[in-house]
């Protein structure tokens, strides 16, 4: 087993079936309208018509239930560009294919992929107890993982000729850095559909590949 696959499973969100799910999904839209301070269990049991006994059954704190949200939000990630991975095609034709279906996952899991951004902001900034910095450590660990799948086919690019990159490293996160800044400035339209986010990704996708000085 490889280590992206042990940090993964180490640091899978726990599945408890539906109910769980229903809990982390009224989280995550918490988390993104209110920020983690200001939210609260109450706030997260209302959204589900609920008890906070019932987030407590799944949750020792709200720390833990954001921790697991921001597992969950990368889970969704990981999911989304392993079929592009697996593509045949020059290393710039599969990064392109990468960074769209990464684009589509942050906005059709817009709240997930907020907290994920919240969740590197409290590492690098917020003040938290050890045992918190700990988890958060393991989490970040898990977005190096995500971050390193695309230095690698990049790099493949590069040693086929379909990319010119001087630097792998930060071509992939200035590429990775925007997409990520979706969730500031995206908003989901009244009626949008997964094909106008598809467009979104590819107008997106193409600008950044421009940069990169792709032979596509």
């Amino acid at each position: 087993m490889n280590q992206v696959s042990t940090n993964l499973d180490r640091n899978r969100p726990r599945n408890d079936g539906s109910g769980n799910m229903e809990v982390l999904t009224a989280a995550a839209e918490s988390f993104m309208e209110r920020g983690f301070h200001a939210s609260s269990i109450d706030d997260v049991a209302r959204r589900i018509s609920s008890t906070k006994g019932r987030i407590y059954h799944y949750y020792c704190s709200k720390v833990d239930l954001f921790f697991d949200v921001h597992r969950e939000g990368m889970r969704r990630n990981f999911a989304a560009i392993a079929p592009a991975m697996a593509q045949e095609g020059t290393g710039a034709q599969r990064l392109s294919l990468m960074l769209k279906q990464y684009a589509l996952s942050m906005m059709e899991n817009l709240p997930f992929e907020t907290v994920v951004v919240q969740g590197v902001h409290m590492y690098r900034i917020i003040a938290t107890t050890p045992a918190q910095r700990c988890v958060l450590a393991e989490l970040m660990a898990i977005r190096n993982d995500f971050e390193s799948l695309f230095k690698t086919v990049a790099l493949d690019g590069v040693q086929d000729g379909s990319l010119q990159i001087s630097d792998v490293s930060i071509a992939i996160k200035a590429a990775l850095g925007s997409i990520s800044w979706l969730v500031v400035w995206y908003r989901p339209r009244p009626n949008e559909t997964h094909h106008d986010r598809l467009i979104l990704a590819d107008k997106l996708v193409e600008s950044l590949m421009n940069g990169l000085s792709t032979r596509v």
